[in-house]
């Protein structure tokens, strides 16, 4: 048969022959425990605090021993706000300061202003020819080689394709007309000089002083007034004609603009790549008709 006898009762330990062990206080490992657990806390936190303490120090003397160090190059801390740059980007009054030009001359942005239109920066040009550059047409006396061989000649300027017509002052404006009477050979006939603004260009003056200049792109003569834009205006730069003693007048302060006659009137006129602006635009300087 099975032993069914109950558990003996922990409050009767004599019936059994169980004694409790009284040599120590009930509770005394649970306070082992957690004093060992007390005292390995307080080793690892002073093991720590002595450690960094340590590194801290150890850093000092780093810093103080190289004075390149910069601050903060340990890594990230405390954020820090520093005072701005005294060299940083410039204010507006400095930039422009700066980059302003002292002076400001008649240039091609005065000229635009006088004129009403801005010039081409990068224009077409006709193809150069030395022969044609620099060439004369021999009896007839042209000339085109250079501004020093034509200075202080009387020269007048006769159209390519329209060869019985020469330039001619008729009131203000310069037109394409035959010379046909002595006024008319007076009034188409030039001192060539050195150009105002470039000296191994062209400047044309008429008996009467005044010069040859362009306003509005219309070509007229005008009094000197001694300006730098009147001087630019003035000056025409020969350039190679694909015909052959002949030049085309370009202008100093519109570059890729030439003398070319419309309607027989004398203009400053854009480079067209067509056999008409060249042959309008061609010109030969000859002996003076007066």
């Amino acid at each position: 048969m099975p032993d069914s006898s109950p558990p003996p009762s922990p409050n009767s330990p004599w019936e059994n022959g169980w004694t409790p062990d009284s040599s120590r206080a009930p509770g005394t490992r649970r306070l082992y425990l957690a004093g060992a657990l007390a005292v390995t806390t307080i080793v690892v936190c002073v093991t720590a605090i002595v450690v960094t303490d340590k590194q801290t120090d150890d850093t000092s003397r780093t810093k103080k021993a190289d004075p390149t160090t910069s601050a903060g190059a340990d890594g990230p801390g405390l954020l820090s706000y520093a005072s701005p740059s005294k060299q940083g980007t410039p204010t507006p009054d400095e930039h422009t300061s700066k980059s302003t030009p002292a002076k400001a001359t008649g240039t091609a942005s005065a000229a635009a202003a006088e004129h009403g239109s801005t010039p081409s920066a990068k224009a077409p040009t006709p193809s150069k020819s030395t022969s044609s550059h620099g060439s004369s047409s021999g009896s007839s006396g042209s000339s085109g080689s250079s501004g020093s061989s034509s200075a202080t000649a009387a020269k007048s300027v006769r159209s390519v394709n329209y060869p019985d017509r020469y330039w001619q002052v008729s009131g203000d404006f310069v037109k394409l007309n035959p010379a046909n009477s002595a006024a008319a050979r007076r009034a188409s006939t030039f001192t060539v000089v050195k150009g105002l603004a470039n000296s191994s260009c062209y400047s044309f003056t008429t008996a009467n002083g005044s010069y040859l200049r362009h306003r509005n792109f219309i070509l007229r003569a005008e009094r000197n007034d001694g300006s730098p834009l009147f001087k630019q205006d003035a000056t025409f730069c020969p350039r190679p004609s694909p015909y052959s003693g002949a030049v085309m007048l370009e202008s100093v302060n519109y570059p890729g603009r030439f003398l070319r006659h419309q309607n027989f009137q004398l203009r400053l006129d854009r480079y067209q790549d067509s056999t008409l602006y060249r042959s309008d635009s061609a010109f030969r300087l000859v002996a003076g008709l007066n």
